[in-house]
This record gives structure tokens, sequence and C-alpha cells, in this order.
């Protein structure tokens, strides 16, 4: 059995707690400049990060049965829990019937896993050719489906195909890239730069769902031009901030190590608790309190909760179809 190494579960626990963090201050950043700004900078790297740190994880996509593994690994969960959070929302109000279940039309954060699917089956193709052309040319179809409105987020098609290049330079970095960056002369640098983006973003205005990467351009304006260098300054701002983060992983064995090996359990199931936040007087009262400290324990807590063995061993029957090769 391959060592895991502790940088990346280091790194995937964080992430994990900034993905449930910005999911429950969603709520607060329309009339709250501080929390739009930290929403904002959360969302500049933490799936940027997963997606990248995936795409490392995927050299093994030329052996023998590799499809077969993908499907298990994130095409059944996709289906299976598409279906549960539909009966889900049906139950907490959030759908009035049944005819708005659509199994194609990802639900809330499932996205991930679909386009976990197609990235995967993308870079089987992409991989057979030149290291450099290959991104090039993720790139600049990403750029180019901004201008298609028929690309959004059925099929989570817009963020596969703009994300996909995050994926694939992932799939090419090796081991010493992230050697490299973790040294100690890097972190001061990292978090000086990592400060004056967050600052930036509060001075710069611009829409945070461009961050998303699941709209078409048509969506945030008529320029087709100013679109394209929106689209590639937010791909700066994700690679610089990514980087930043990257940098500030812990290389060593951490008291929260050991839960950033079940970070798939808390992005599947983290979902559920949101949404029923999200409809209960609970939300009403922290709203009142409008404060990022107690929504970061709520979030940290709602995180080990999830990552505990307790939750593992319910929820191992539909989630353990996969679990093993992703979290290696």
């Amino acid at each position: 059995m391959q060592q895991r190494v502790h940088y990346f579960d280091n790194a995937k626990f964080v992430l994990i707690t900034l993905v449930v963090f910005g999911h429950f201050i969603r709520s607060n950043i329309e009339h709250n400049e501080i929390m739009l700004t930290v929403y904002k900078f959360i969302y500049c790297f933490h799936m940027p990060a997963f997606i990248l740190i995936a795409g490392y994880f995927s050299k093994k996509v030329h052996e023998k049965g590799y499809f077969k593994k993908v499907i298990l690994k994130f095409l059944l969960p996709y289906i299976i829990f598409q279906v549960i959070y539909s009966i889900y929302y049906l139950c907490i109000g959030k759908y009035s019937s049944w005819s708005q279940f659509d199994l194609l039309n990802p639900q809330w954060s499932l996205w991930f896993l679909l386009s976990l699917f197609f990235w995967n089956l993308l870079l089987y193709f992409f991989s057979k050719i030149n290291k450099w052309a290959s991104i090039s040319l993720a790139i600049s179809i990403s750029l180019a489906v901004g201008y298609v409105d028929v690309i959004n987020q059925y099929l989570s098609l817009s963020r596969t195909f703009v994300f996909f290049p995050i994926f694939l330079i992932g799939f090419y970095l090796k081991r010493e890239h992230f050697q490299y960056i973790v040294q100690k002369r890097f972190r001061i640098i990292s978090i000086i730069l990592g400060l004056i983006i967050l600052i930036c973003y509060y001075y710069i205005p611009f829409h945070y769902e461009w961050l998303y990467g699941s709209k078409p351009y048509s969506y945030f304006t008529e320029d087709p031009l100013r679109a394209l260098i929106t689209r590639l300054v937010i791909y700066l701002l994700i690679g610089l901030t990514t980087i930043v983060f990257l940098t500030l992983v812990p290389k060593k064995k951490m008291f929260f190590t050991h839960w950033g090996e079940r970070t798939f359990y808390v992005y599947l199931l983290h979902g559920f608790i949101i949404q029923a936040f999200r409809v209960s007087e609970l939300e009403i009262w922290m709203d009142r309190f409008d404060n990022l400290v107690l929504f970061a324990i709520v979030s940290i807590s709602v995180t080990l909760l999830l990552s505990s063995k307790i939750i593992q061993k319910i929820s191992q029957p539909i989630i353990d179809i996969r679990i093993h090769s992703y979290s290696k």
C-alpha cells in the first residue's frame, strides 16, 4: 500500500473546511463587504487547489481498467447523491414537487463529481499530446466556451471546461514541484502576496460568480473582449492564490492530518447540514451576529463531525465505492 503524504492530507483538510465555511457565509455576502471579500478570496483557491491535487493523483490514466474505476469513483456516487439530495430537498421544502428533479443538472456541490468524471475522460486524450500544447489547448477551449450560452451549469459543462486546465496542470506536476514551493524562503512572500490579493478584492469590484466558472460571458457583460480579459485575470488570480495556499501548507503530520483522509465524506454530506441551516431559524439567528469567527467555529465543528469515524462507518456503504482510490 502506498504511504500517505501528510502534506496533501493537511491541504485537503484545510480546503474542505474552507468549502464548508464558504457555504455557511454565502447568505451574508450580499450585505457584508468584509464577508464578501473573504468569500471571494477563499473561492479563488479552495476548489482550484482541490482540482489541482485531484489532477496530480490521476497519473494512472492509461492503466488497464481506468475508465471502470472512474465510473465507480465519480459517476456512480454522483447519480446516487443526485437522487438522495433531490429527495432531501423535497423533505425540507426546497423542492415543491418531484418534477423538479433533473439527473443531468447537478445539485449544488455535486458538480465536482460530474466534472471529475469528465476531467478524467478528457485527460485520457489530452495526456497523449505534448504537455505545453495540451495545456494551451485546454486554456483556449476554456476561454472560448464562455461565448457559448448553452454551455452553463447543465451537466456541469461550463465548470468542466473552465477548470480543466487546472486539473491538467495538476496531472503534469511532480512531487518535487510541491517540495520546492513549501520551502521556508517562500512563506513570507506568500503571506504578503496573499494579503495584497485579499486587500485588492475589497477595493476592486467584480462579480463573485466569475469564480464559480458556471456561467457564460453573457451573464456578466455584453462586451466580448472585456469578458475574455476578465476570465484571463481570474485565471491569474486563481493561479497566484492557489500557489500562495500550497506554499503555506505544512509538510509534517499535524493534529488535523488524519481528518484530511476523509474529506470526500465531508464534501458529499455537508450539503445536508447547509441546506437544512438555510431553511431554519438558526440561519436568521446567526445572521444577526454577522460574525466571521462564529461562522468559522461552526464550519470547523461541522467538518470535524463529518470527518469522524462514526460518520464514516454510517455512510461508508454508499460512499466507499470509490473512497480508497480517491484518498491516496
